[in-house]
């Protein structure tokens, strides 16, 4: 006899969508009411989609890639906090095995990263001239799972600040590459002079963008170009700058600067109508299971609580292509135990959390 889950609700299947009660039935949602005999397990609460990481580095360690029991404790941890769908942002292993792992998040892969030569973090990124830029590309399009990341800028030791990768022509041909092959693109970009580049380029998203400003911003909300703020790695700009204070006193101010105005770079990206998704830059250097704390920091930007959630669960998995709690889709979902539309700091105590029908 199959075991039924009962969702007692409310379920929150859009932000305007609220559904009394919904049942999981062979891993699925539905909203039909199960006829004859069956077991049922009946969970009370508050019910969202499985939350959304759209910059998430699953596989990825301080120094590069890391074991395979690494990853898998990485997607675990991500898992038991609530995050159900990860944009893998790019790292250098190979983690499809994570595919055919029915207790892991769902992931969507950007490939690895592409960078100029030595000017990333060692072992991250593929590292190629201009002239490869193109090549490279169409590589990392053909090997991920529908995105590619760029890496915009970083500190050019010569100027002893954050500069442009790329030149721009070149930029906007491995942006065009990537669209025919059916890659979206983004791109990790911290100063302000880059984001003029990816703009005009039509990049689909940036990743952190703490260098807008009023003309880029209007160029994004125009495009309707992405971002994902990852502010609780911007929050330690102050750390990361500290040891280059006296060698390279420009960028350290530079980056204390873009930290400094943060919120209101992000609150004025939403005003103007940006595209705003929920990241953390989880692996590197940040922990796993970060979801609940970069939603505090939306709202700390100035975000209303609601568009928060969206971030992070409808409008996320809309923007990736996976449905969220919709008749007969996976039963993807977290169970909070109060309502995340007024406060948001619910999703960080989940109750419940059931992966393909699995409850964790």
């Amino acid at each position: 006899m199959a075991t039924v889950l009962h969702l007692t609700g409310p379920v929150l299947v859009g932000p305007e969508d609220v559904r009394d009660e919904a049942w999981v039935i062979d891993g699925r949602i539905t909203y039909a009411a199960p006829a004859g005999d069956h077991d049922s397990q009946r969970i009370d609460g508050w019910v969202l989609p499985g939350l959304v990481d759209a910059h998430c580095h699953v596989g990825l360690g301080p120094h590069g890639a890391v074991t395979r029991q690494v990853a898998e404790d990485q997607a675990t941890s991500d898992r038991d906090h609530g995050t159900l769908l990860i944009r893998d942002a790019g790292q250098p292993g190979d983690t499809r095995w994570i595919d055919e792992r029915p207790d892991l998040p769902k992931v969507v892969r950007a490939g690895r990263h592409i960078a100029r030569t030595r000017r990333y973090i060692r072992n991250f990124a593929w590292e190629v001239e201009p002239e490869d830029l193109v090549a490279t590309v169409r590589q990392e399009a053909r090997r991920g799972g529908g995105w590619v990341k760029l890496v915009g800028d970083w500190i050019d030791r010569t100027s002893g600040d954050l500069e442009p990768c790329w030149p721009a022509d070149v930029l906007a041909e491995a942006i065009a590459a990537a669209h025919e092959e059916g890659a979206r693109t983004t791109a990790h970009c911290f100063g302000e002079a880059s984001l003029v580049d990816f703009a005009a380029a039509g990049s689909d998203c940036v990743e952190h963008a703490t260098g807008l400003l009023p003309d880029t911003i209007d160029a994004f909300a125009t495009k309707g170009i992405a971002i994902v703020p990852t502010l609780v790695n911007i929050a330690t700009f102050p750390q990361i700058a500290a040891p280059a204070e006296e060698r390279y006193p420009a960028y350290h101010r530079r980056m204390l600067a873009l930290h400094e105005r943060r919120y209101t770079t992000i609150r004025s990206a939403y005003e103007a109508g940006v595209p705003i998704y929920l990241g953390t830059d989880a692996g590197g250097s940040l922990p796993h299971g970060l979801v609940a704390q970069e939603c505090a920091e939306l709202v700390a930007a100035g975000l209303p609580p609601l568009a928060v959630l969206d971030a992070a669960t409808w409008g996320a998995r809309a923007w990736l292509g996976t449905p969220g709690l919709d008749e007969g889709a996976d039963a993807d979902l977290v169970v909070l135990p109060a309502d995340p539309r007024t406060d948001v700091a619910a999703v960080a105590a989940p109750t419940a959390v059931v992966l393909r029908g699995v409850s964790y």
